[in-house]
């Protein structure tokens, strides 16, 4: 077994970043093993999101902490690239409504594949109570990141 002491002394904001980076690098790779391979910045975390359902776009790209312009841009990158429709909501029609494509949906399932195969892999290493806790810290950290900002959990 690995000395793994070291980890004590980097800051948990660089692990935190690792982790991503390891996790978005291998739903990136699945998707452009799938074909997906024209998703653009933070595209991930839109189709990701829009696929869990019932979040609205608005709170999707408020966490993205993007200005609005660049919302606006990402939005028409992935309808472009046929991931997104939008169309004029039929009850408002000074609203859009924003959802996923086929494309889009499918995508998003390869996504989903990847991230489960990655967190089953933690699982495997680490058992069921580790894991379990590293979930409960992870959203600790996100709930008091949400009180900070003072918005909804």
């Amino acid at each position: 077994m690995s000395d793994d002491s070291w980890i004590q002394e980097v800051p948990l904001a660089a692990l935190l970043r690792w982790g991503r980076a390891a996790m978005g690098g291998a739903m990136r790779r699945a998707l452009e093993a799938a074909g997906y391979d024209d998703l653009p910045r933070n595209g991930l975390y839109v189709i990701g999101a829009l696929a869990r359902g019932s979040v609205p776009l608005s709170q999707i790209i408020a966490e993205l902490r993007v200005s609005k312009q660049a919302a606006g841009q990402l939005v028409d990158a992935l309808v472009l690239r046929g991931y997104l429709c939008r169309e004029t909501d039929p009850d408002d029609r000074r609203r859009l409504t924003v959802t996923l494509t086929e494309r889009g949906a499918a995508a998003a399932a390869v996504q989903r594949a990847a991230g489960e195969a990655l967190e089953g892999e933690l699982l495997n290493r680490l058992g069921p109570e580790h894991l379990a806790k590293t979930r409960e810290t992870l959203a600790l950290l996100a709930r008091i990141g949400f009180e900070a900002d003072d918005r909804e959990w």
